[in-house]
C-alpha cells in the first residue's frame, strides 16, 4: 500500500502485530486477501485515498484505513485504533526489532502524551497499557513488554516524546 512499501508488489506476505500473525495476499489485480493458508476469505479492494489514507471494501462495507510511518515500523488506524504492524514476505523471519534498555518502554514515534494509566509502584501485567501517546491523530497504546512493578514514570501527560526515549521502567 502506498508505494513505499515491498506489500504493495503480488505475493504472500506475514504481517504481525504485538500478539499476533496474519497472512496477506497481494493479488495480480491489486485486491487483497486476508487469512488462512491460501483460503482467506474474499478479496478486498484497497483504494488509495490521500495522505496515507485508504478505503478498503469488501464489495458490501467499506472502512477507511489510515497507514503512517516508514515501512519497518507502520503504524495502521482503524476507527481510532492503532496497531504498529509489521510486514515480511512469506517465508521470511521476523526483523529484531531494537529495543529500550530492559523494563523500559519508548515512544515508537515522536508523539503528545494523552493519559499515563499506571503509579510508581504500580504491579503490572505484560501487554497491559501504561500510557497512552497521540500522533498523527492517532491513539497509540504503549503496553508492558513483560510483568513487573513500575519503578520510574519519565513523562507527563501533554508532553511531547521521540522515539526511543524511555517513558516507564519496570523493575
Amino acid at each position: 500500500m502506498g508505494g513505499e512499501s515491498d506489500m504493495a508488489r503480488p505475493g504472500r506476505y506475514t504481517v504481525r502485530d504485538d500478539s499476533t500473525s496474519t497472512a496477506v495476499e497481494i493479488l495480480a489485480d491489486g485486491r487483497v486477501r486476508v487469512g488462512g493458508d491460501g483460503g482467506g476469505g474474499e478479496p478486498m479492494t484497497v483504494t488509495p485515498l490521500c495522505d496515507g489514507r485508504y478505503a478498503v471494501s469488501d464489495g458490501h462495507v467499506t472502512t477507511h484505513v489510515r497507514v503512517t510511518g516508514p515501512p519497518d515500523a507502520r503504524f495502521v488506524s482503524v476507527g481510532g485504533q492503532a496497531a504498529r504492524l509489521e510486514v515480511e514476505p512469506e517465508g521470511v523471519a521476523p526483523r529484531r526489532k531494537p529495543r529500550a534498555g530492559a523494563g523500559e518502554t519508548s515512544a515508537p514515534m515522536p508523539a503528545t502524551v494523552i493519559d499515563i494509566a499506571v503509579e510508581i509502584g504500580q504491579h503490572v501485567e505484560a501487554g497491559a497499557v501504561l500510557l497512552k501517546l497521540e500522533a498523527m491523530k492517532m491513539e497509540l497504546p504503549i503496553r508492558a513488554p513483560r510483568d513487573g512493578t513500575v519503578s520510574a514514570i519519565r513523562c507527563r501527560i501533554g508532553e511531547l516524546v521521540q522515539p526511543g526515549v524511555p517513558l516507564v521502567e519496570l523493575a
